[in-house]
C-alpha cells in the first residue's frame, strides 16, 4: 500500500470515529434530557406508592390487632365492647354539665348483676335525655361491697382497675368492659388478669396501668366513695339519687322512675 492509500484509510477512520463519538453524544444527550423531564415524574409515582402503601398498612393495623386481641380475649372468655361516644363533657366519673339544675349520682359496684342492668339498660337513656341536653350533672360513685371488703378482692380490685383506665382518660370505656363481663360475684371474672386483659382491649398505656393497678393506688378515693355512699344511707346497689333523694329505693330504677324524678326536680328548681 501506498503512503498516500495509507493516509486516506486513516483519514476515512478518524472521520468514520468521528461520527460515531458525535452519534453517541447525541444519543446520551438525548437519554439525559428524557431522564431530567421523566425524573419528576417517576419520584412522585414513587412517593405515591409509598404513600399508598403507608396508609394500606396503617388502615390494617387495628383490623390486625383486633385480629389478635379477639384471639387472646377468646381464650380468657372475654366479650369485647364497642366505645361509647358522649355528646356532653366526661371528665372522670362524672358527665355532662356540673351548673347542670338536676344532679344525679349513683353509687355501684362493678361484681353487682342489678348494677349491669341499670347501667345497660336504664343509664344510656338517661344520659342521651338529660345528661347531654344539659339537664342533669351525673356522677358515678364507687361502692365495692360484696367481696365483703376483702383486699384483693374483686370488687376493689376492679374499682381499682377503673380509676387506673381513669388516669388515661378511659374510665367509662372501662365501666362499660366491666359490666359486659360480669361473670357472677366472686367467681374470678374479675381476676387480676382479666382486669389487665381489658385495659389491654382499650389500647391503654399498658405500662402505666399496671404500675397504677398493682400500688393500688386509688385505695383512698374508692374508700372516700364507700364513705360518702354510707353518709347517704347506701346499703346495696346500685343507688341512685336525683339531688339527694334516692330513686327507688330497694329497686333497680327504671327509665320511667328515672324521668319522673328528675322531671320532678326539674320542675321544683322552676
Amino acid at each position: 500500500m501506498s503512503i498516500t492509500q495509507e493516509s486516506r484509510d486513516r483519514r476515512r477512520q478518524e472521520r468514520l470515529r468521528n461520527r460515531v463519538l458525535v452519534i453517541l453524544f447525541v444519543v446520551a444527550g438525548a437519554l439525559l434530557i428524557t431522564f431530567a423531564l421523566i425524573w419528576p415524574t417517576l419520584q412522585r409515582a414513587q412517593l405515591s406508592a409509598q404513600q399508598t402503601r403507608a396508609a394500606a398498612g396503617a388502615a390494617d393495623l387495628p383490623a390486625a390487632r383486633q385480629t389478635q386481641t379477639a384471639a387472646a380475649f377468646a381464650g380468657l372468655g372475654i366479650t369485647p365492647i364497642t366505645p361509647r361516644t358522649f355528646n356532653t363533657t366526661a371528665d372522670g366519673t362524672h358527665l355532662g354539665d356540673p351548673d347542670a339544675p338536676v344532679k344525679v349520682d349513683v353509687w355501684e359496684d362493678f361484681q353487682c348483676p342489678a348494677c349491669k342492668s341499670y347501667s345497660e339498660q336504664t343509664e344510656p337513656s338517661v344520659i342521651r335525655d338529660y345528661v347531654e341536653t344539659g339537664k342533669a350533672y351525673y356522677t358515678f360513685h364507687f361502692y365495692p361491697f360484696l367481696d365483703g371488703g376483702m383486699p384483693g378482692g374483686e370488687s376493689q380490685q376492679s374499682s381499682n382497675a377503673a380509676m387506673c383506665a381513669l388516669e388515661q382518660g378511659r374510665f367509662w370505656d372501662y365501666h362499660d368492659v366491666l359490666f359486659a363481663n360480669w361473670d357472677g360475684e366472686n367467681q374470678g371474672g374479675f381476676s387480676d388478669p382479666r382486669l389487665t386483659a381489658f385495659a389491654d382491649f382499650l389500647d391503654l398505656d399498658m405500662d402505666a396501668f399496671n404500675v397504677c393497678f398493682e400500688e393500688n393506688r386509688y385505695a383512698s378515693r374508692i374508700q372516700q366513695d364507700l364513705v360518702l355512699g354510707q353518709s347517704f344511707g347506701v346499703s346495696g346497689t346500685p343507688s341512685v339519687f336525683v339531688n339527694g333523694t334516692i330513686v327507688t329505693p330497694g329497686f333497680v330504677p327504671s327509665y320511667e322512675a328515672m324521668v319522673e324524678a328528675i322531671e320532678a326536680a326539674l320542675s321544683a328548681g322552676q
